[in-house]
């Protein structure tokens, strides 16, 4: 049963924009002074964005809602070339973890903003909405469970001129998924010049883990009144490995078992191999208020992971059966070789079946275990195209078009189908997930004058957007149940299943959209906006979300700003249809019977209590304070309310009964012996997440020498207001506390002459690890580069986490061979070193 938390409920914008009017009124009424007030506003060089408002563009610290922009040299600037990585060390609200052994997960990692789930923050590329991966995230730390969010991976950041994080909610703006916010990446349109880099590093652990980044951009002229910018990039980077020796491999060396892998299970980053991302921006003029343009991207990257070790005294299913050693070949073979599974008995079957050839054991064949390689090629597309212009009215409109896909095909290496016993395959092609969007849209804007201090700036919107998901059978080896079966030996690729049939499918789901934008200035000191949005779904039929906003200068140094909206989040076609189910041996009765993820309109999940989902809604607060000075000084505190119900998540394993079997059967369902536990997604929870950003920021000196520094904190926590205690209750603390509830980034910039230094310091606090089972303290990185120009050219040299800081070491790490906690929020690879190469022209 579902249990309510009562909240108190904060003012609504209204009650603020009643407070913000009153207080307005007293310096409206000193229009002289506020003159004086206006001509004394120190000039910023904070950064023009433009994500989180339709009318003009703005400065970070001049938006009515929170935003930071994250300019192309920080990005740059850091060892690494994976986006998430590069965001987490420079946006402190980001989230992002290695997540090792988490099968798809470790491929596409998930992302989190303020907590919330990968698939709660809306991506977009130039303001083009973005298509989401195709991986589920089936297994991870708690927020993200379920979600499927973008592969920000397959972005190249030597692309972009900068990358706007919208801190709100956007959803009535922009549409489906803007609950924690929106990420703009707002590509370069550069005409000439461009830029060679080349990045090499090395963990100092090891300096084989290495890394090695070659990226390229160059503007063309396209014409006389167009451009073409070209961007690409190429990496690599090793695998990383931070473990103890498995104990299970430990017994089989004291027992005398030569050639035991040490360690049996590396713990550590994924190998990523020939990463390669393109992207290709175009605009040209061909009147004085017609604009044709476009963009695409392609990239692909092959990325593996170690799995589980499966040692030969306790992997059940290919090794053993219960507590004894498993034997192929009849009840004869089984009675010969009766064993229990240790160490010793081991190596001693695997004597005996060498001579015996009518039984078998795995034992014989791999005696010292083995641990499987998950991994897959990647593959990302995208194409955008449209048209914008103005008429001599004042009225203008942009047209445009969106194709994207994001393909992820899985294979298995070093693992068995033991069902097949010795003549199991060792590789497996497991099958394919595929995401496909396209989108057409049509946005319009008009300013009118109503006499107010700006124009009244009206915009709308028209869309129409498919999505589609698609699961590929993959090779037969990797789903069947071979000879072996019937002697208890578990089918399909052992550790990751392959895409059976069954389980194979194409689902898609359409959607329409309109929205109203209204923005202006009431006065000069007072802007209020406001936006409604409409969507109507195939399937789950129409929701509407509205926003309000607005921002006050009380002073010529002093700024309030509020805003209030709705959200929503609609089910992915993914969540709704795929199933992920493996086929396991009842070790009671030797019976086949299917466990895993079923779709959530399955009888055997209705019978369970699942159903068809509905989408996510919120409700978002925010109420912030900007200061600025006239040294150049920049202070923004924003507070933030997230209130999200019928949250989408994966129940807890529900075992099928007997009882519940029968009820199938006699309705008509096929096989429902086959299902013994399952999992399948619901809307089963409520949160409230609140939460404060700080910034401060200030800039000084001359031309010749001057020092940037920034303060970045973001303080978030989710609690969980109503929940099914039967399939939430025990991921309640991943969901509440999985990452951490507060982040610190300090970073300093100082330039004299042709040097520059720049140090940047990452704390991140206390959270619960799920696969260790406890809460850890918090660790914080340095990172440290120093530059010089040498003509065109800049060398730099640098550390990330120089101080080579590391977790504390994991709780559970005798079971696994894991020596620091899976989900350390900053990794647990210690110190890099690095060296960067740039040659701008």
């Amino acid at each position: 049963m579902r249990q309510k938390h009562v909240w108190a409920v904060p003012p609504t914008l209204l009650t603020l924009l009643f407070v913000i009017g009153l207080a307005g009124q007293n310096s409206f009424a000193q229009e002289a002074q506020a003159g004086q007030d206006e001509e004394s506003l120190p000039e910023s060089d904070v950064t023009v964005v433009v994500v989180g408002s339709r009318s003009v563009s703005r400065s970070e610290v001049d938006s009515a809602v929170p935003v930071d922009a994250v300019g192309s040299d920080a990005l740059l600037g850091q060892s690494t070339a994976n986006m998430s990585d590069l965001l987490r060390a420079l946006v402190p609200s980001f989230h992002v973890n290695t997540n090792p052994s988490r099968d798809s997960a470790a491929l596409m990692r998930p992302v989190n903003l303020r907590g919330l789930a990968p698939d709660h923050t809306l991506v977009l590329v130039d303001n083009k909405r973005r298509h989401r991966g195709a991986v589920i995230q089936w297994i991870s730390n708690g927020a993200s469970d379920g979600a499927q969010g973008p592969d920000l991976a397959s972005i190249p950041a030597i692309a972009l001129r900068r990358v706007e994080v919208l801190r709100d909610g956007a959803a009535a703006q922009y549409g489906s998924d803007a609950i924690a916010g929106v990420l703009n990446f707002v590509l370069k349109d550069d005409d000439e010049g461009g830029s060679l880099d080349f990045k090499w590093g090395a963990h100092t652990h090891d300096t084989a883990e290495d890394m090695a980044t070659l990226a390229g951009n160059i503007g063309l002229p396209l014409s006389q009144r167009g451009f073409l910018n070209l961007s690409g990039e190429y990496s690599q980077s090793a695998p990383t490995d931070r473990s103890v020796q498995h104990p299970a491999a430990s017994a089989l060396e004291a027992a005398g078992l030569a050639g035991v892998a040490n360690p049996a299970k590396p713990w550590g980053n994924p190998d990523v191999r020939d990463s390669i991302k393109l992207l290709a921006n175009f605009g040209v003029q061909t009147t004085a208020t017609v604009e044709l343009y476009g963009f695409g991207n392609y990239s692909s990257r092959e990325v593996e992971t170690f799995f589980f070790y499966r040692p030969p005294q306790g992997r059940q299913g290919v090794y053993v059966s219960g507590d004894e050693i498993l034997i192929g070949g009849g009840a004869e073979c089984k009675e010969r070789y009766n064993f229990t599974a240790t160490a010793e008995n081991v190596l001693t079957v695997a004597d005996l079946l060498r001579a015996d050839d009518s039984c078998f054991a795995f034992a014989e064949l791999l005696p010292a275990g083995f641990t499987p390689l998950f991994g897959a090629e990647v593959t990302d597309t995208s194409t955008v195209a449209g048209i914008r212009g103005a008429l001599p009215n004042g009225f203008g409109y942009d047209l445009y078009a969106t194709w994207g896909r994001n393909n992820v095909d899985f294979f298995i290496n070093d693992t068995v189908n033991a069902s097949h016993g010795p003549a199991s395959p060792r590789s497996f092609d497991i099958g394919e997930y595929q995401q496909t969007e396209t989108n057409l849209h049509l946005d319009i804007v008009y300013p009118i004058d109503v006499g107010l201090a700006s124009d009244l700036n009206i915009a709308a919107g028209l869309e129409w957007r498919d999505e589609q998901f698609d699961i590929i059978t993959g090779e037969r080896a990797s789903w069947d149940t071979g000879p072996y079966g019937a002697d208890g030996f578990a089918a399909r690729s052992n550790g990751f299943g392959g895409f059976n049939p069954a389980s194979s499918g194409s689902w898609n789901r359409a959607n329409i959209a309109a929205y109203l934008d209204l923005e202006a200035d009431v006065t000069e000191r007072w802007r209020l906006s406001g936006a409604v949005r409409g969507e109507d779904f195939d399937g789950f039929g129409a929701v509407t979300n509205y926003k309000l906003s607005s921002r006050l200068q009380l002073t010529y140094a002093l700024a309030v700003r509020a805003a209030f909206g709705t959200g929503f989040r609609a089910p992915t076609p993914g969540q709704q249809n795929a199933n992920n189910l493996a086929t396991v041996v009842d070790s009671a009765t030797g019976e086949f019977r299917e466990q895993g993820t079923i779709a959530s309109s399955h009888p055997v999940a209705a019978a369970l209590g699942g159903g068809f989902l509905d989408p996510e809604t919120s409700t978002n607060y925010t109420f912030g304070i900007v200061a600025q000075g006239s040294t150049g000084l920049t202070f923004t505190l924003d507070w933030f309310r997230i209130d999200l119900e019928d949250r989408l998540a994966l129940s807890s394993n529900i075992a099928v009964t007997d009882d519940i079997r029968r009820t199938l059967e006699a309705g008509g369902v096929s096989n429902p012996d086959l299902f013994n536990r399952v999992r399948f997604f619901t809307n089963d929870f409520d949160t409230s997440t609140d939460g404060i950003d700080l910034v401060l920021a200030h800039g000084f000196g001359t031309q010749s020498r001057h020092t940037d520094w920034t303060l970045r904190i973001n303080h978030a926590r989710t609690d969980l207001t109503a929940f099914d205690e039967s399939s939430t209750a025990g991921r309640r603390r991943a969901l509440e506390q999985g990452t951490p509830e507060t982040r610190v980034s300090a970073s300093v910039v100082h330039s004299w002459q042709k040097w520059r230094l720049a140090a940047r310091y990452n704390f991140f606090g206390e959270w619960f690890d799920t696969d260790d089972g406890t809460a850890h303290d918090g660790y914080g990185l340095l990172d440290i580069a120093l530059e010089r120009q040498l003509g065109q050219a800049y060398l730099s040299l640098g550390a990330d986490n120089i101080l080579d800081a590391y977790p504390e070491e994991a709780v559970r790490s005798p079971s696994s061979g894991r020596l620091y906690p899976r989900y350390a929020p900053a990794g647990y690879n210690g110190r890099v070193v690095y060296s960067r190469l740039r040659w701008s022209f």
